[in-house]
C-alpha cells in the first residue's frame, strides 16, 4: 500500500509560555500542503525499514514510521510489515516531515489491517510520536494550541493562491529555536487574524522564531525579503525553521536562489 505524506507550514506561530514539563505553550495554525514524501508498506515475514531519498540522520530505529508501528503494535498485535520510505521533503525545515511519515503509517497499517480505528483514537496513538503528529492524521487546517496537539478546525482555505516553498542550506535546531524566544502573550489570537484578507497579515500574523533564528542564520531572512521582492501577499518562516515560504496572488517565476535550493511551488487546492 502506497500513501503519500504531506507537509505543512505555520499561519503564524506563538510562543506563549513556558510549562512545568518542560515543552511550551504555543498557539499555531497548521495548514497542508501537497509537497510529499513517498511511504510504501507491505506485508512481510519480518520487521524492516529501508529510506531512500533525502538522507534521514540518527539511529534507524528511532524513525518514526517504525516507532508508528511498534506504537499500533504494543496494542493491537499486528503482523510484520516491510516500510519503505523515500524522503523528497526537507529535514529540519520546519515543515513536519517526519510527523507526517509517522501519522501516515498508522493510517496505512489501520488500513491495512481493517483495525477500523477512528480519527481520535489515531490521533491518540499519534502523540506518542510527537505533538504535532496528530495534525496530519485528517490533514485539514487547525488551530493548534497547548504543544501543538490541541486540535480545532478552522473553516479557512487559501484556495487559488500559489505557494512557494524554499529551504536554505541550514537546519535550525528546535531547542536552539526556543532558547532564544521570550514567551508571551498574544494581542491578538491567530483565529482572529486570519479572518482578515491576506494583505492585513502583514505585522500582525508573526512567527515568534523569526527575530532569534534570523539572527543566527541571515541567509532564511534574505529568503523572506526575496519573496517580498518577488510580490508575496504574505511570507514567514515555517514552524521553528529553517524553510520560508510566500504566498502570491499569481503563479511566479522562481529566481535562481530559489531553484538551487529544495523548493517546491504550486496552486493550492
Amino acid at each position: 500500500m502506497v500513501s503519500f505524506p504531506p507537509c505543512k507550514i505555520n499561519l503564524g506561530l506563538n510562543v506563549i509560555r513556558k510549562r512545568q514539563d518542560g515543552y511550551h505553550d504555543i498557539e499555531t495554525c497548521f495548514y497542508p500542503v501537497p509537497w510529499t514524501d513517498i511511504l510504501e508498506i507491505i506485508p512481510s515475514s519480518q520487521l524492516q525499514f529501508f529510506s531512500t531519498g533525502n538522507a534521514i540522520e540518527g539511529a534507524v530505529d528511532g524513525n518514526l514510521c517504525l516507532r508508528a508501528y511498534q506504537v499500533l503494535k504494543s496494542e493491537y498485535n499486528i503482523p510484520p510489515v516491510s516500510i519503505h520510505l523515500h524522503k523528497i521533503i526537507p529535514i529540519g525545515a520546519g515543515l513536519g516531515g517526519g510527523s507526517s511519515d509517522g501519522a501516515y503509517t498508522l493510517r496505512t497499517l489501520n488500513s491495512m489491517f481493517n483495525l477500523q480505528l477512528s480519527i481520535t483514537e489515531l490521533r491518540r496513538l499519534a502523540l506518542n510520536l510527537g505533538s504535532d503528529c496528530a495534525f496530519f492524521i485528517d490533514e485539514k487546517p487547525m488551530l493548534g494550541k497547548g504543544r501543538g496537539e490541541e486540535l480545532t478546525p478552522l473553516d479557512f482555505v487559501l484556495r487559488n493562491k500559489f505557494l512557494v516553498l524554499v529551504k536554505p542550506d541550514v537546519s535550525v535546531s528546535t531547542a536552539q529555536a526556543y532558547a532564544g524566544v521570550l514567551p508571551l502573550e498574544p494581542v491578538v489570537p491567530i483565529s482572529e487574524i486570519l479572518t482578515r484578507p491576506i494583505e492585513a497579515w502583514k505585522g500582525v500574523l508573526e512567527n515568534d522564531f523569526e527575530v532569534s533564528v534570523f539572527n543566527a542564520y541571515p541567509q532564511i531572512k534574505e529568503l523572506k525579503n526575496k519573496m517580498i521582492s518577488l510580490g508575496a501577499t504574505y511570507t514567514a518562516m515555517s514552524g521553528s525553521g529553517s524553510a520560508m515560504y510566500g504566498i502570491f496572488e499569481k503563479p511566479v517565476h522562481l529566481p535562481k536562489e530559489f531553484t538551487s535550493l529544495q523548493h517546491w511551488s504550486g496552486t493550492l487546492d
